[in-house]
């Protein structure tokens, strides 16, 4: 277990600057995700962490200890990869045994390790099966015991999930936070899929475009994203144009539309009075026929339906307003699009003002 710093990180390929300055700070045993769309630098920031690449400018430090000039091996990193990376000519024990005989320990100290690693993943008894004749979940258990078994100070995972289905990847999420935390391990998760980073991590960071965009708990950076990008990134959302209008106590801030007046709270210092903002609100915290009383009342027509049995999704029109997303949970009744309107509420503290820009 070790603390990773980054300080200034920059890398970049003839006049494109894949990282722009990147700094952060990850604490001891903590589960840490890189999350963002394809191409904003996650990926190449954990390979700078691992070692197999080397920045133009900036640091990277394990436990106080500078590693940025050190090769892959010195690290005392497991990594592991999105296609899993095993040898299909060798046996369960074998792929797993590999950074160990690397390491040149004795032929009983490498079953033991392999041994307790194949049973924290729970193949205790497949070490003798060839890759092939493993399904697809037990692949990525023996790239985990891989990962493992040099017991590292830290785990790189780089979209560890993404080849599995569904039901599977839901799954392993559960089991892959409890591996790392059975081991008190640091680890950094890269990722693109919202949900997974959501429900895993103790701590996340958005990137976009080679920068850091909002570091937080998964609870803190959906809650309060700090600008458009997070806020659309995170989660579903809808936005409206709106202007700023007055503070009015207790985090609450006056914010007009073009359908209505009304409270909401900032995602950071409270805009000026007058100035444009953008007004994010979740799908799910609008509530259709609210009882009242309410705040934050308005109508809309019902112009689409997609009941997903759970939930029943809604695009609803506003007169003089925009199309919005609406989400109802666990609906008992559904309401077919049509001609008639229904009244929808949400209250101010999902109603977030956003910066304009960005």
């Amino acid at each position: 277990m070790v603390d990773i710093s980054i300080h200034g990180l920059t890398k970049r390929y003839g006049a494109q600057t894949v990282l722009d300055q990147v700094s952060l700070e990850v604490a001891a045993g903590e589960f840490f995700f890189l999350l963002g769309p394809s191409g904003c630098g996650k990926t190449t920031l954990l390979r700078h962490l691992a070692g197999f690449l080397q920045p133009d400018a900036g640091r990277v430090a394990f436990g106080g200890e500078d590693v940025t000039r050190l090769p892959p091996h010195q690290r005392d990193t497991g990594m592991m990869f999105q296609s899993y990376a095993l040898w299909p000519h060798l046996s369960v024990a074998e792929n797993v045994a590999f950074g160990l005989e690397e390491r040149r320990l004795s032929r009983a100290e490498i079953r033991t390790h392999v041994a307790e690693a194949l049973d924290r993943v729970q193949l205790g008894s497949l070490g003798d099966r060839r890759i092939s004749q493993l399904s697809g979940g037990q692949q990525q258990r023996v790239a985990l015991a891989r990962a493992l078994v040099i017991r590292p100070r830290c785990l790189l995972l780089d979209e560890p999930l993404s080849n599995l289905d569904a039901k599977l990847r839901h799954e392993m999420r559960a089991e892959i936070r409890r591996i790392v935390k059975a081991f008190g391990l640091t680890a950094i998760h890269v990722t693109h899929d919202r949900d997974e980073a959501l429900s895993m991590a103790d701590r996340l960071a958005v990137m976009d475009a080679g920068r850091i965009a909002q570091v937080g708990t998964p609870e803190e950076v959906y809650r309060n994203p700090g600008s458009r990008m997070v806020a659309e990134f995170i989660g579903a959302t809808n936005l409206i144009p709106a202007t700023a209008g007055a503070v009015v106590g207790e985090g609450r801030q006056e914010v007009h539309t073009a359908f209505g007046q009304w409270l909401g709270r900032a995602s950071g210092e409270a805009p000026a009075p007058c100035s444009p903002v953008l007004v994010s609100i979740r799908p799910e915290a609008l509530v259709i026929d609210p009882p009242d009383p309410a705040t934050n009342t308005f109508q809309a027509r019902i112009t689409d339906l997609t009941y997903l049995g759970a939930t029943a999704q809604y695009e609803v029109q506003v007169p003089c307003g925009p199309k919005l997303q609406v989400c109802e949970m666990n609906p008992r009744v559904l309401r077919h699009p049509g001609e008639t309107e229904v009244r929808l509420a949400v209250a101010p503290e999902d109603v977030l003002l956003l910066p304009e820009a960005g």
